[in-house]
């Protein structure tokens, strides 16, 4: 298994393809909410995409990194895919987009926003909560931000 970091830009359409597909069958398919997955911040300049892929080509986890405000870093669609859960990738993935993030906004906060029932993972990452919880497309969220 295999980690990138690269900007759309530097993404051939096959991966694209592949890390839009993931994303969709997740956040769309198996969260059952229908909204635009795909927006304008996949296509910014500024924004990193940050995958793991297996042997054979396939998406295994993936995030991305973007500049959120002039002073914030995000880090956002955060996915392990179904066969890969529960072997710790989810921990190395965020390990590595808090990483890209510091090495390019090193003076900028890190905030997520993150599905109410993963605070616990990202309180154990650094994160605090900073925002009382809120529905998005109708699953509970927490907006945290790292506190190291």
């Amino acid at each position: 298994m295999k980690c990138y970091v690269k900007k759309f830009s530097d993404l051939d359409t096959l991966t694209f393809f592949k890390l839009a597909k993931a994303r969709v069958d997740i956040f769309v398919v198996e969260q059952e909410c229908a909204y635009p997955e795909l927006d304008d911040v996949d296509i910014l300049e500024e924004t990193r995409h940050i995958y793991y892929l297996d042997s054979d080509g396939e998406v295994v986890a993936y995030s991305r990194c973007y500049q959120k405000t002039s002073q914030v870093t995000a880090i956002g669609r955060v996915i392990i895919t179904e066969p890969n859960r529960g072997k710790g990738l989810a921990s190395k993935l965020m390990k590595e987009s808090l990483s890209v993030c510091k090495h390019l906004w090193p003076d900028y906060k890190v905030q997520l926003s993150a599905q109410t029932h993963l605070t616990p993972f990202y309180e154990s990452l650094g994160f605090k909560a900073i925002s009382d919880t809120y529905l998005e497309d109708g699953i509970p969220h927490t907006d945290m931000e790292l506190t190291q």
